[in-house]
Parts: C-alpha cells; sequence; structure tokens
C-alpha cells in the first residue's frame, strides 16, 4: 500500500531573485476519510496536475525524500511508504505535520537520492534543549545528494534531566545547478522523563537499505552483558594473581617478624654453642614440659585395608594404564618401579612416575601401611613437596601407589654416589649446590608447618632430586623396608627413626614443628657429609640418655663453621629455642648467597 500526497506547484520569484517551492495546505489527520481524501486528490493529482509540474530539471524526475515501510510502521504503525519528496514534488501536509516520535526510538531514517546534481544544507533547530540533546546525523551538514537510494541517520535522545516534550524541526536546504532552492522542515515531537535512560550512538556510515538498526533496550542488554563478561574475566585474573602471590609468599617466607631476627641462627646462645662437639657433654637438667607448641602423638591408630583403599578410593586409575619397567630400589617386601602412565583420553600420550608397590608375600598389615603413609602429603601444592598422583587398588591385583617421576632419583642414594665419585672428580657437587637444596627442603617444611602439617619423619631418604637439582620432599611410605638401617624397635614393636628424632620424640613420644626442625638439621648435616648416617657409633637405646646429656654428633669435615651452628640451633633442648622453618630459609638463603660471592 502507498500512501503519497501531492501537489503540483509553480516556483515563484523571491526578494533575492530566486525561484522557492510554494507552501500548500497542511496535513492534519482526522480520520480514514481523511487519508481517503488525501489519496484521491493525491492521485487526481498524478493524472492531472492541472498546471505546470513540479520544479523539473532536463524533463525528467530528479529528487526523491521518503520514509520506508519500516520506518513509517515504527512511528505511525502503517505498513506504508511515506514521501516528502517524490519526483521534485513536495508532500506539503507531510511536511507540515509534527510526526510524534516513540519515547523509546532514538534513531530516524530517511531514504533519499537524486538522479541529477543537486547541493543540499542540513540544519536542526531544538526548542527546548533542556529536554532534547542536539541531534547528530551520521552525514555531513553540506554536500550533494547521492545518485542512488541511501539512508541517513538522525540520532533523536531525550537528555533524561527533565520530563518535559521536545520539538525539533531539521531543516534540509536544496540547491540545484541553476541555483533554484527550495527548503524542506521535517518537525518532530518527542515526548522526554527525567527517568529515562539512553544511550546515544554516534553516527556511523551510510547505509543502502532502510532497516532499522536494534532498539535501544536491546543495545542495553547487549552492553550490559558485555559488561557484566568484562567484570568476571578481571575478577578472575586478579583472584589468581592473589593466588600466585600467596603461593609464593609461602614458599619463601621469611617470617623474621614472628620469631625475632635471621641473625640469631649464625651467632647461636650460650646454651647452644656447647652442642657443637659431640665430646664436648653439657649437663644441663633437661626440659620435661614445652608449653605454648602444638604437640601431637604418635598415636596412629589401627586401619584396616578396606579403609586404607576407601581413603585413596577417588584418584584409583585401572592398572592396565600402567606400564612397570626398572626396580629402582628394592626392600625386604617392598619395591619402587620406574613405570609409564598412559593419558587417559590419548593412549599414545605417557609420562614417567615411580611406583611403589609390595611382593606377593607382603602382609596386609604391610600393605595397609603403605597405602596409608602414603597419604600423608596428599592434597598438598608446593614446588618442594611430592604428593601421591594415583593409586592403584583394584581386587586381586597389589595395591600400587603412583607419584610424578624425578630423573636422580631417592637423595641418599644420590648423595652417597656423589661421595663415591668425589675421588675422581671433585667438583661433582658443590658446597652451594648442597646448601640450595637445604634451601629447598626448609621450604617445603616451612609450608607444611603453616599448615601445621607434622612429617614426623624427615630425611634424606624420604626425598627425592631431579637433573636440575629440585628437591621435593615424599612421605615415608616403605622407607622403613628399603632402609632398615635407619629405623630401630625400641622395646615397643614400632621402628622409628631413632637417630633423626627429638628429645621429646624419644621420651614422651611428642612430635611438633619444632621436632621437625630437629630432623632438619639432621637432613642438614646429611647433605653435608654426602649420605653419611648420624650417630652411627651410638646404640639406639642409648640415644635418650646421649641427647640428655648433652652430646650432638660433630661438625662434619669441611663444614664452614655458619652453617654448623645452624645444625646447633635445630637441636636446642628446648623445642622454644629451636627457629622455625621461616628463619631456616632466611638464613640459609643470605649463607648461600654469601657462597656465591667467593666463587
Amino acid at each position: 500500500m502507498l500512501f503519497f500526497f501531492c501537489c503540483s506547484f509553480v516556483p515563484i520569484e523571491t526578494s533575492a531573485g530566486s525561484e522557492r517551492w510554494p507552501l500548500s495546505g497542511l496535513w492534519r489527520p482526522g480520520g480514514f476519510s481523511f487519508f481517503l481524501l488525501l489519496l484521491l486528490e493525491g492521485a487526481g493529482c498524478l493524472a492531472n496536475p492541472g498546471g505546470p509540474p513540479g520544479v523539473y530539471y532536463g524533463n525528467k524526475p530528479l529528487v526523491n525524500i521518503y520514509m520506508s515501510v519500516e520506518e513509517v510502521k515504527k512511528l505511525l504503525g502503517l505498513d506504508a511508504e511515506l514521501y516528502y519528496v517524490r519526483d521534485d514534488v513536495v508532500n506539503h501536509y507531510a511536511l507540515s505535520f509534527n510526526m510524534p516520535v516513540p519515547t523509546e526510538t532514538n534513531s530516524l531514517f530517511f531514504t533519499w537520492y537524486s538522479k541529477t546534481k543537486v547541493d543540499y544544507r542540513l540544519e536542526f533547530h531544538v526548542e527546548n534543549p533542556v529536554a532534547l540533546i542536539q541531534p547528530r546525523c551520521n552525514i555531513s551538514v553540506q554536500g550533494e545528494l547521492p545518485r542512488l537510494p541511501s539512508v541517513f541517520k538522525v540520532d533523536v535522545v531525550c537528555s533524561g534531566r527533565v520530563d518535559e516534550e521536545a520539538f525539533l524541526t531539521m531543516q534540509l536546504n536544496l540547491t540545484n545547478h541553476a541555483n533554484n532552492y527550495t527548503v524542506l522542515n521535517f518537525k518532530r515531537r518527542k515526548m522526554c522523563y527525567k527517568s529515562e535512560k539512553t544511550i546515544l550512538h554516534h553516527p556511523s556510515s551510510t547505509s543502502t537499505h532502510g532497516v532499522a538498526p536494534p532498539t535501544t533496550s536491546t543495545q542495553v542488554f547487549y552492553i550490559s552483558v558485555s559488561v557484566c563478561c568484562i567484570v568476571i574475566f578481571l575478577v578472575a585474573i586478579i583472584l589468581a594473581i592473589l593466588h600466585l602471590h600467596s603461593m609464593k609468599r609461602v614458599e619463601m617466607e621469611d617470617s623474621v617478624s614472628d620469631s625475632g631476627s635471621s641473625q640469631g641462627l649464625s651467632q647461636p646462645s650460650t646454651q647452644t654453642t656447647q652442642y657443637l662437639r659431640a665430646d664436648t657433654p653439657n649437663n644441663a637438667a633437661p626440659v620435661s614440659s614445652y608449653p605454648s607448641l602444638r604437640i601431637e602423638k604418635n598415636d596412629l591408630r589401627s586401619v584396616t585395608l578396606m579403609e586404607a583403599k576407601a581413603k585413596v578410593k577417588d584418584i584409583a586409575l585401572s592398572r592396565e594404564r600402567v606400564t612397570l619397567k626398572d626396580v629402582l630400589h628394592e626392600g625386604t617386601f617392598g619395591r619402587i618401579f620406574h613405570g609409564v602412565l598412559l593419558d587417559e583420553k590419548d593412549p599414545t600420550k605417557e609420562k614417567e612416575v615411580f611406583v611403589k608397590t609390595v611382593k606377593d608375600h607382603a602382609s596386609e598389615v604391610q600393605v595397609t601401611m603403605m597405602l596409608t603413609e602414603s597419604c600423608k602429603l596428599r592434597g598438598l601444592h608446593h614446588r618442594n613437596l611430592l604428593p601421591i598422583s594415583h593409586v592403584c587398588i583394584e581386587d586381586g591385583e597389589k595395591p600400587m601407589v603412583l607419584l610424578p617421576f624425578m630423573p636422580w632419583g631417592n637423595l641418599k642414594l644420590f648423595l652417597r654416589q656423589c661421595k663415591l665419585a668425589e675421588a675422581n672428580n671433585p667438583q661433582a657437587i658443590s658446597q652451594q649446590d648442597l646448601v640450595y637444596m637445604a634451601i629447598q627442603i626448609a621450604c617445603g617444611m616451612s609450608y607444611l608447618a603453616r599448615r601445621e602439617v607434622i612429617h614426623k619423619d624427615l630425611a634424606a631418604r624420604n626425598c627425592v632430586i631431579d637433573d636440575s637439582m629440585q628437591v621435593k620432599i615424599t612421605d615415608n611410605a616403605l622407607a622403613r623396608d628399603l632402609f632398615p638401617m635407619d629405623y630401630h624397635c625400641l622395646g615397643d614393636n614400632e621402628n622409628r627413626p631413632v637417630r633423626w628424632m627429638a628429645l621429646e620424640s624419644l621420651l614422651n613420644n611428642d612430635f611438633s614443628s619444632a621436632s621437625d626442625v630437629w630432623a632438619f638439621g639432621v637432613t642438614l648435616w646429611e647433605l653435608m657429609t654426602l649420605g653419611q648416617t648420624p650417630y652411627v657409633d651410638i646404640d639406639p637405646f642409648e640415644m635418650s640418655a646421649y641427647l640428655k646429656d648433652g652430646y650432638r654428633i660433630a661438625q662434619p669435615i669441611n663444614c664452614p663453621d655458619e652453617l654448623f651452628a645452624v645444625m646447633a640451633c635445630c637441636w636446642a633442648l628446648d623445642p622454644e629455642e629451636r627457629p622455625k622453618f621461616q628463619q631456616l630459609v632466611q638464613c640459609l638463603t643470605e649463607f648461600h648467597a654469601a657462597l656465591g660471592a667467593y666463587v
């Protein structure tokens, strides 16, 4: 359906000597009869103009300006095109009508073209600028009409500051090659509200079809979704950065403010200096109580095999994915293999693992102990810890415990190999390397202390090392079987690492972070002696009396006094006088840097 309202006219002379198109009657819609009347009048005008035609150039239709069906539907609810100028004939009824613009509409679209050269100039006049923002369009304010049908857009956006009806006049001046010109005034009115929220879009490039862009509500929805996604992404990045920063701080925290200056480690107290040699006894009375210290009894209850398997059921995998290769270490009932684990999704991918398992003749108690002790570090994440990754607990098969592979294997065995090669290659491992290993062990133990996890069996045998000198602390599963000379039974039917235990642990079976510090001092002694056994000449049954009398293991050959002083601080009788792991990290780091300065 096409609504076209026309009136032929003759150019009239103006005071400036140019011709203007004459005005005509107003278009005042008043119902269906009025539309029909105008339609009939427009039809008659087309059939018989009744006078000279409009402003034609070269007897051809030239200028056309109209609103598309979609635009008229949006503004007036009619399925029709509305021409303001058609083939140079001006529709004054349409121009005179002050067309209402819905409040939710922020853009108006006009289609125009001319088959010959016609210049234009565009101006906007707003009666109440407080209510309506100065309109913008996506074309220049002056130029030449396009030769093909094109669409230009005018943004009419409320300011949102007042409740008021806004009135807008868009003035379009047209001039042809003969300097004939006309003025077209397009009138619009829009009701603006103070609570209205509008979004002004800058003009975009001219479109070649009259389809209106998305409404403001749709634009607001997409913008809101985009903002939410950006906020979520930024929050995730911030949380990740905070998490990494916290992990780094935990790994290398120096906690000097918590336990005093680290200089106290390099200058032990008078009581501690009496322990610097094993042949210098101290007759100080033993400490019988240790206040304000978290103590834990070594009271592991008897656990059944079924309970042990249930504890690791969530990390169990199929035995078919594991391939056993070389035997790395073997004891009476236990073995450690170098194995390969196939990827669950891609069988062509594999990774190397340690596999702890038992022999066929192993008892149920031994199997249960292996599974239970393997869980000591489970769920903890630190670069100097090596918790289990998976288990195989299928019925009819011996259980297997899997850990990430470390190429150089067990730290104690590695140190002993270095000692054997020392004669042929004195530079195989340096003192600086050994101190670096000690720092890593202290970092891992500091992490455990902060989480109130007590290891109870820290020693070189329960650490592993890779080919880049990175050391990781492991659990003590199978350690009693693989290193039987390091464990002794003192008549209570329990094998314990007597030579690594603090005095309160030997006397009262009390374990704490301070007792782990004692064991760290012995581990540091192991590092400096390349895997020697401490207190090798002392009867295990005499260890508690030996320590109570003030005897300690002697300073290793070639061990700097400053480093042995650190060990001695770890062996203080009173747990409260022993340094914290954070202090040990700080002290050893400074000592390591000093060694590097002399290299």
